[in-house]
This record gives C-alpha cells, sequence and structure tokens, in this order.
C-alpha cells in the first residue's frame, strides 16, 4: 500500500493506493467519522486477487482538501471530487465501492454518470431515494436516523462529540468489536483542529430534494446491508432494488453491525470479487 496525492482546483486530496498497476481498478469511498484506513483489510484482499484499489481521504478528511463554506460538502461537489481522481489516474471507468457516505455518494455518481462506473458495490446504505422515502414514512428509520438531526445542530456537536477524550465519538463505534487502537485510528485525525466539523459538514450540507431527485442506477450493483446496523432499517434497505435498473443482488449479512468493512473484511472483499467479475447479463 503506497499514499498517493492529487489536486483538484485548490484542494489537495490524499489517497492510498495498492495491488499490481494493470489490475483492474476499484474506488473505495469510506463514510463517518471514518476515513480511508477503514479499507486496508479489504484492500489487501482485493490486491492479493489482482485488483488495484485506490482509497481516497475525501473532501473534509484530506487536510489540504477542507474548505470552510458548508455548501462546499453538497453531493455535487462529493461526486465531482471521485470524477477528479478518475481523470487525475487517467481511468475512463472503474468498479467503485461506498459504505455509509461513501455509498451516498457512490449512488448518485453512478446515477449521474454510468458511463464512469463498471460496477457498484454499496454498503450499509441503499439508494438515496429509498433511505428518504422510509424516513418519511418508517418510524423505525426515523428513530434510527435521530442522531442526523443532532450531527447538523453547528459547534454543539462538535462540543459534545469531542469532550472527555472524544468519548461520544468513541461511542458511535460501540458494539462492532474494534479494539481502542482500531478506533483510534479513525478518531485521532478528527480531534485535530477543523477536521471533525468538516467531517459534520457533510450532514449539513445533505439536501432532501438530492436524495427525492436521485435517478435509478443503470449498472451492475450488488447492494450489502446488515441486520444488526443501527443507523440503518430493513424498510430502506429492500426498498433499494426498485431503483436498480440492471443486474442486482441484495445481500444480507447476519449478525454484524454497521461498520462491515472491519467487522468482515474476507466477506466483503469476496463480495465485492463476485461483483466485479460477474458477467454482464
Amino acid at each position: 500500500m503506497i499514499q498517493d496525492r492529487w489536486t483538484s482546483g485548490d484542494l489537495t486530496f490524499d489517497v492510498r493506493v495498492g495491488g499490481p498497476a494493470d489490475g483492474d481498478p476499484v474506488i473505495l469511498l469510506h463514510g463517518f467519522p471514518q476515513n480511508a484506513a477503514e479499507w486496508d483489510a479489504v484492500s489487501e484482499r482485493l490486491n492479493a486477487a489482482g485488483y488495484r484499489t485506490y482509497a481516497p481521504d475525501q473532501r473534509g478528511y484530506s487536510p489540504d482538501a477542507r474548505p470552510d463554506d458548508v455548501t462546499a460538502y453538497g453531493i455535487d461537489h462529493l461526486v465531482a471530487d471521485v470524477l477528479s481522481l478518475l481523470d487525475h489516474l487517467g481511468l475512463a471507468s472503474a468498479h467503485v465501492v461506498g459504505h455509509d457516505w461513501g455509498a451516498i455518494v457512490a449512488w448518485h455518481l453512478t446515477a449521474r454518470h454510468p458511463d464512469r462506473v463498471r460496477t457498484l458495490t454499496a454498503l450499509s446504505v441503499g439508494h438515496p431515494r429509498g433511505f428518504v422515502t422510509a424516513l418519511r414514512s418508517d418510524p423505525d428509520q426515523r428513530k434510527k436516523s435521530s442522531y442526523i438531526y443532532f450531527f447538523r445542530r453547528r459547534w454543539i456537536a462538535e462540543r459534545a462529540l469531542l469532550a472527555l477524550d472524544a468519548r461520544l465519538l468513541r461511542r458511535v463505534f460501540a458494539g462492532s468489536g474494534l479494539s481502542k487502537e482500531a478506533v483510534d485510528v479513525y478518531v485521532r485525525p478528527l480531534r485535530k483542529r477543523g477536521a471533525l466539523t468538516a467531517a459534520l459538514n457533510w450532514y449539513r450540507a445533505m439536501r432532501a430534494r438530492d436524495s427525492l431527485n436521485a435517478e435509478p442506477v443503470r449498472v451492475p450493483t450488488t447492494y450489502v446491508w446488515s441486520d444488526g446496523d443501527t443507523a440503518l432499517g430493513r424498510s430502506a434497505a429492500e426498498a433499494t432494488g426498485t431503483y436498480v435498473e440492471s443486474d442486482y443482488t441484495f445481500v444480507e449479512l447476519e449478525g454484524l453491525t454497521h461498520w462491515l468493512p472491519d467487522q468482515a473484511p474476507e466477506r466483503i472483499a469476496e463480495i465485492i470479487r463476485e461483483r466485479v467479475s460477474a458477467p454482464v447479463r
């Protein structure tokens, strides 16, 4: 695994690169409150299978790609960042994998630019339109998503999450089985000045109309959901297939929580390999 960087406009991003240079390219997009390190164990397995992986620290997570304006974290910018990575790499298209917020970016990217996405593998978060519809109609999903309203409260959320050695931020990983050292890999960077605010700005910039206007995706897609996910409920998960107009696989993992790449890297790598190597139907 090597560290690389690319520049888009006045922002410079960090990206972890692994695998043979001529391997099929796989873009891995992380979620909150993690960073590209969440893909390390998955990448190792994909690299061993011959795939070239690129896991960027996305906007707000790369220290030199951290604009101040909340609107700079809207979905249009987040999608454009991935396109700029593809352009930097000289790739017309790639397989795209996303977890949590990375899955949201991946869904929008795939819907808007199907020519740049060979296959999509989304973990935990389903199609944005299905999620927002569930949020409006399903009491269970509203309860699971109540944390979003807290995250959108400027300064209050930062102070609460970082107080007492970031105790509340660390509690996000409760039940994951991650060691303190593993959690520190995610929490430590967010304790630096401005980092957590930038990460939370993804929530503050989100608009329901962006999700409601999200088009169906038209590339081969796998969606992975776990029955122990405390943030994403079954109704949104099962609705996702409605918004895929191509070969579609829904994988339900039992006994796991939201943190799938950390908890089950071998299984997640296997699911990704199955998707990217499947014949187009």
